[in-house]
């Protein structure tokens, strides 16, 4: 899994960061899905390896502006730029497809592929063979929504080596010990494919937060996950600011992200109050707070990505 982010800040695009929206790419496959849709975010997009084409899935996490107002624009421009396009699914929170359907009424959009659009609500809004996507409602000033990407185990690899030592021919012999099945070899042996691959390889999970206060359900959501993606829109010393608008500090997230036990934790989100080098307070403020209590920390930029890599065991880890 890789994470691309095309904007760090928040209320407002600034000269150093736009406005929300995350790219999540996947191994060795060209779709990428997006989570919010900032403003200018399909600049971003063009200033980025991504390809408007190969969007498959928008998440969006709430309806203010700043996660929203790109969105028609985007779907517009994905559309003039490729006639045959494939198709979009959009998820969102009710009332996302009112919001598309106004403006498209006033400002007429002939779009080119499909868009499926569909109003979520809490637990898993998608699955397919090889991910399941779960959100939960969390807290801020409008109803808001966390999402969790959880890949699938994948079964293990098959161990090559040990079937050729065992002398086993190779061909549909190995096909169905892959499988896991039980075999007769020529020589009246009968042997397990359970003893020739290797453990099954866990899947990744990396959680998106969106705009929230600290709140259990991203805690819940986010246990053991590889990643968490936090807003930190001000430092602690903000914290009144941040209540009064529904958001998080930089330590309140790194307190989210120890106590799900997490892997690493991004943040991103933020006022750009802290953006000034020589202010009271600056991003490396935030960034020492929440290192304090979570050391594996990391401010997000525009344009900064981030490889979210699948944690491999051994046959000898298992034996």
């Amino acid at each position: 899994m890789h994470v691309t982010f095309l904007g760090t800040g928040s209320g407002a695009p600034s000269t150093r960061r736009n406005v929300s929206g995350i790219a999540l790419g996947f191994d060795q496959k060209s779709k990428w899905w997006l989570f919010d849709c900032g403003e200018g975010t399909q600049h971003q997009i063009l200033r980025s390896a991504l390809k408007i084409s190969q969007l498959e899935k928008i998440f969006i996490t709430h309806l203010h502006g700043d996660h929203l107002y790109g969105l028609i624009g985007l779907l517009a421009s994905r559309s003039l730029r490729n006639d045959h396009a494939t198709p979009v699914e959009l998820y969102g929170p009710p009332g996302v497809d009112r919001y598309l359907k106004a403006v498209m009424d006033v400002s007429p959009v002939h779009l080119h592929y499909p868009l499926q659009v569909k109003i979520i609500q809490e637990g898993i809004i998608y699955e397919d063979e090889e991910c399941t996507v779960i959100c939960r409602k969390v807290q801020h000033r409008i109803p808001a929504y966390a999402y969790a990407v959880r890949e699938k185990e994948k079964p293990g690899t098959f161990l090559v080596e040990r079937a050729k030592s065992a002398g086993i021919p190779p061909g549909p012999l190995y096909a169905a010990l892959k499988r896991g099945e039980q075999i007769t070899l020529p020589d009246g042996r009968v042997v397990s494919g359970a003893d020739y691959v290797g453990p099954p390889q866990p899947g990744r999970t990396v959680v998106f937060s969106g705009d929230t206060e600290p709140c259990e359900a991203v805690a819940e959501l986010a246990e053991g996950a590889d990643l968490l993606i936090h807003e930190a829109t001000y430092a602690f010393p903000d914290k009144e600011l941040a209540v009064r608008s529904g958001h998080s500090t930089a330590r309140e997230a790194a307190q989210m992200a120890k106590r799900a036990g997490v892997k690493a934790l991004v943040l991103t989100h933020f006022s750009p109050r802290y953006e000034n080098e020589d202010g009271e307070l600056t991003m490396e403020d935030l960034l020492k707070e929440a290192q304090e209590v979570f050391p594996d920390t990391t401010l997000a930029a525009d344009f900064a990505s981030f490889t979210v890599r699948r944690e491999r065991k051994t046959a000898g880890e298992e034996r």
